[in-house]
């Protein structure tokens, strides 16, 4: 656990550096051709949470470690040369922060976190008894803006689409960062359940090829009677969950 915690600070730590670099861009001139000009120094902080990594990460990892001593400093560089440093920061930060999520089980942390907060929470946030799917959607959406993501960086909604056997299909949401898929169904009548129990399965294999993870959402009307039955089956494929709720 010890090493588990040094690792979540140090996750803290890079993701950090990568919202520095962005802010870094985001706040300068789109034209000002100087402005990647701080480039060695988001070098040398990468330098450093590469060296306190290496001996918390898997034996075989692959880290680079740059040799500042051999990168020019700002004055002794042109503009496209500063841009080629501050990518080489910026790409290798985002590897080392996949590493170190990897080393931690951070995605199937955060799924199970997100699930959880899901299940608690979604009830609350339909406030009518739904007619539609997308009544669903929608209020699932508001619960993921609510907890601080943002469409387009931290998820996204009907896009990814997957194409097998001729079939195409495009999941309700994606957590890219997670390499999870969502789902949303109604139950509102026992035949429309039954139609629900294909559609998952047909969603299993659709998706399996492309997203690790998979949460089925089912919000019931009152059609299930047992949810331990229900999700039996439907959960032996790997990295796939059912979470049904209750209006």
């Amino acid at each position: 656990m010890e090493k588990k915690d040094q690792l979540r600070q140090l996750l803290s730590k890079t993701k950090a550096l990568i919202e520095a670099m962005r802010y870094s861009i985001s706040s300068s001139s789109p034209t000002d051709p100087w402005k990647y000009a701080s480039y060695r120094s988001f070098l040398r902080h990468y330098r450093d949470l590469a060296q306190e990594a290496g001996p918390l990460l898997p034996v075989g990892s692959r880290i680079y470690v740059p040799d500042l001593e051999k990168i020019p400093g700002a004055g002794d560089t042109v503009a496209m040369t500063q841009k080629a440093y501050f990518d080489q920061a910026h790409s290798n930060t985002l590897l080392l922060k996949s590493l170190i999520e990897g080393a931690i089980g951070y995605a199937e942390d955060e799924a199970h976190k997100l699930r959880d907060f899901i299940g608690s929470n979604l009830r609350k946030a339909v406030f009518t008894a739904p007619e539609k799917e997308a009544d669903i959607q929608n209020s699932l959406e508001s619960l993921l803006v609510g907890r601080g993501m943002a469409k387009g960086i931290d998820y996204d909604r009907e896009t990814g689409r997957v194409k097998t056997s001729g079939k195409e299909s495009v999941p309700d949401f994606v957590i890219p960062s997670l390499h999870l898929c969502l789902e949303v169904k109604l139950a509102k009548t026992v035949e429309r359940l039954k139609q629900i129990i294909d559609e998952i399965n047909a969603d299993i294999r659709m998706y399996s090829g492309l997203y690790e993870r998979q949460l089925h959402i089912v919000y019931d009307l009152g059609t299930i009677r047992d949810d331990m039955e229900f999700k039996r089956d439907l959960e032996k494929a790997p990295g796939v969950e059912v979470l049904i709720v209750k209006h």
